[in-house]
């Protein structure tokens, strides 16, 4: 296990190494940020914009500044916004709270969506429900997540005044956007987990305890539901970098104070360390998700090892 999870973790250090130089060399082909510093307040003189470039450290060679930017990096220092003049680490401090629970939200309204209705359509297969269940969940799948979030907006703030549009004003302001999230996801879900306990119901150890006499409910539950979660808890583990990413565009579209739309006034202003520091952030939770996943193989099924 030990050995298990130090490759993982050394495995982990070069997956982020390799997204933060990604990211750190397409955000410097945004432009300059002396320059942005100055829009809207006339044309700058070459000395100003030297002037701002050697203190912004952006004058340095690009590996000069990659390299700085990661011996900071691991001892927990991002760097300083060149915008605000703020520690990096406490700004997405700061947003990193409100990001965490949208994504959770998103999550748990998935969840609470996909397992009753997969199992409910596992269970009545073929039959008209099963069908409109399938339907709905293609349905959801062709949606983006941005336009089913507007036109949750406009039916549920707007036009029935039942929910605030945006911004974060309570947890009511929690049930619009966490609502999006949950629906486009849980569209997958539900598919799959339909997909994996009809798999799971067809063994010949579920016909063995139904011969048994066991009630339907235990069989399914206790036997079949427990043992076809390995592929939806890898789904669930895989989707959470996508579900991220489906955070930070929704942040935008419901005003949600988080990292998305840090991320976003970021790059307008071109300031490569917040970006760069976000993009870290969401590497690191996605790294750690997907490890705990593998790790919980082993509570899901005994008999499945993650390393010796």
């Amino acid at each position: 296990m030990v050995r298990y999870i130090a490759a993982r973790t050394a495995g982990a250090a070069i997956v982020l190494a390799a997204i933060t130089l990604f990211v750190a060399f397409a955000i410097r082909l945004t432009g300059d940020p002396a320059v942005a510093l100055f829009e809207g307040a006339g044309a700058p003189s070459r000395q100003d914009i030297e002037r701002i470039q050697h203190a912004f450290g952006t004058d340095r060679p690009f590996v000069v500044q990659y390299a700085a930017f990661l011996a900071h990096g691991v001892r927990g220092d991002l760097g300083t916004s060149f915008r605000s003049g703020q520690p990096v680490t406490a700004m997405i401090a700061d947003r990193a709270g409100a990001t965490l629970l949208l994504a959770v939200g998103g999550m748990a309204v998935a969840l609470a969506i996909a397992f009753p209705l997969g199992v409910y359509a596992a269970t009545h297969r073929d039959a008209l429900t099963d069908f409109l269940i399938r339907v709905a969940s293609l349905l959801g799948l062709s949606f983006p997540n941005f336009w089913l979030g507007i036109m949750l907006i406009l039916a549920l703030a707007v036009r029935l005044r039942w929910l605030p549009p945006s911004g974060d004003a309570g947890p009511a302001s929690l049930v619009l956007p966490s609502t999006t999230l949950g629906i486009i996801l849980a569209s997958t879900l539900v598919r799959l987990v339909r997909a994996t306990l009809l798999d799971t119901l067809g063994q010949p150890y579920v016909r063995t305890a139904r011969a048994k006499g066991l009630r339907e409910l235990r069989v399914v539950v206790r036997h079949g539901l427990r043992n076809a979660l390995l592929p939806v808890v890898t789904f669930i583990g895989l989707q959470f970098g996508g579900l991220l990413g489906g955070v930070v565009v929704l942040e935008n579209v419901f005003a949600w104070p988080g990292l998305g739309q840090l991320a976003l006034q970021a790059v307008s202003y071109r300031d490569y360390p917040v970006v760069q520091g976000v993009v870290v952030v969401l590497a690191v939770g996605v790294v750690l998700v997907n490890l705990l996943v593998d790790l919980s193989y082993g509570l899901l099924n005994p008999r499945v090892r993650v390393g010796p």
